[in-house]
């Protein structure tokens, strides 16, 4: 019996800029803690593969041309994420046949929950036979069958490695979309809130593509945001969005808060594209702080921040604005790394999935109970093989 298991979680967000691998040595059971993360690795995306995610996403590839690309972009993707996987135990100078498993979110593509459905490509089959390694992935549509939004799923690693006895905590993740998990002091895992807030850096990166005609990808450390001044009436119709009263459980993604959106916000402010990104970074925080005063069942008196967004001043600024009183941190005060935070609940979320543990929080999607997420492809290697303990 091993007494601890080695994942690579895979985590490719609603960016689209490219693929995180985070290698974590977990227990073998069920408690996840103590846990620790060895490796974690960055694979950007070209912007032209980048682009062509955005243009399928959107709707945009003609109707003869749209399930070619699809089935492409399964394939294409499944070998980044595989290459992605290999670099990071490359970097843990470990070799794959040394991994029990591999934990894949996938490249969100689609995402309807109002439909029951949701889709995630990046083929797990081409991940497992490139690397030998057993993969676990698709694990949205499960929580979607059974009347889940399929998201957020991450709010489970939260709760497993950064609740605290004596602190009331949120933890906020800033990747395309924002996204919150209240962690209330001493809480249970039943007692844990969790939701989409609205859009983090999913229409400033696409505003600052647009405006820029692709020469700038994002804002890099907030340069654009910092050198601009918020409009006032753009930002109360901002947060006048019907997405942002809605009560949780609550999900989003690009299909709202994507590259049509962010190309008719560039098209009215051109002649001032600092002013509206400083604006758009105001309204993010401003949509995390009414968020907190609306729909928790307390006060934080941390806030945890991760993603893309954390290595950003000007949205650290805004959130301390925003939320006088709250300490605004990096997930780092926690023991979490804020990059390799996604990937490693996706290593988790796998490794739970091998041993039928439980690997979602159902409350905060809106499931009908606790399931087992993910769908396994076997891998080659003994030790893939050996991963693979239902119970």
């Amino acid at each position: 019996m091993l007494r601890s298991m080695r994942v690579i979680g895979l985590m490719s967000g609603t960016s689209a800029d490219g693929i995180d691998a985070a290698l974590v040595e977990w227990p073998d059971g069920e408690d996840a803690q103590p846990f620790r993360l060895v490796a974690h690795t960055e694979s950007p995306y070209q912007p032209a593969f980048q682009a062509r995610i955005h243009r399928l996403a959107a709707g945009r590839v003609p109707g003869a041309e749209a399930l070619r690309e699809l089935a492409a972009l399964d394939v294409e993707i499944g070998e980044h994420f595989a290459a992605a996987a290999a670099r990071c135990a490359e970097a843990a100078s470990l070799s794959l046949a040394e991994v029990d498993a591999i934990g894949s979110h996938g490249q969100t593509v689609a995402h309807h929950p109002e439909l029951r459905a949701t889709l995630q490509i990046g083929d797990p089959s081409v991940i497992a036979e490139r690397t030998g390694c057993t993969v676990v992935a698709d694990f949205r549509p499960r929580d979607v069958a059974a009347g889940g939004e399929g998201a957020p799923l991450a709010p489970f690693f939260h709760w497993a490695s950064m609740r605290d006895a004596n602190e009331a905590r949120l933890v906020l993740n800033l990747g395309g979309i924002a996204n919150v998990t209240w962690l209330p002091r001493g809480g249970r895992g039943e007692d844990v809130i969790a939701f989409d807030v609205g859009p983090a850096n999913s229409l400033c990166d696409g505003v600052v593509a647009t405006l820029t005609s692709g020469a700038e990808r994002f804002d890099r450390d907030g340069a654009r945001a910092r050198g601009g001044r918020v409009i006032p009436a753009l930002l109360d119709e901002l947060l006048a969005d019907p997405f942002l009263a809605r009560r949780p459980p609550k999900s989003t993604g690009r299909e709202r808060y994507g590259i049509a959106e962010a190309e008719q916000l560039a098209k009215r402010f051109t002649d001032a594209p600092d002013d509206l990104v400083a604006t758009l970074v105001e309204f993010t925080a401003a949509a995390v702080a009414r968020a907190a005063r609306d729909f928790l069942a307390g006060t934080p008196q941390r806030l945890l921040v991760g993603g893309g967004g954390a290595k950003n001043p000007a949205v650290m600024a805004a959130l301390a604005r925003q939320l006088p009183g709250v300490r605004v941190e990096p997930m780092e005060a926690a023991g979490v790394s804020s990059a390799a935070a996604e990937a490693m609940a996706f290593s988790l979320l796998a490794r739970n999935a091998l041993l039928g543990l439980a690997n979602h929080l159902p409350q905060c999607t809106g499931s009908r109970g606790a399931r087992v997420l993910g769908e396994i492809a076997l891998g080659s290697s003994p030790r893939a093989r050996a991963a693979v303990r239902l119970r």
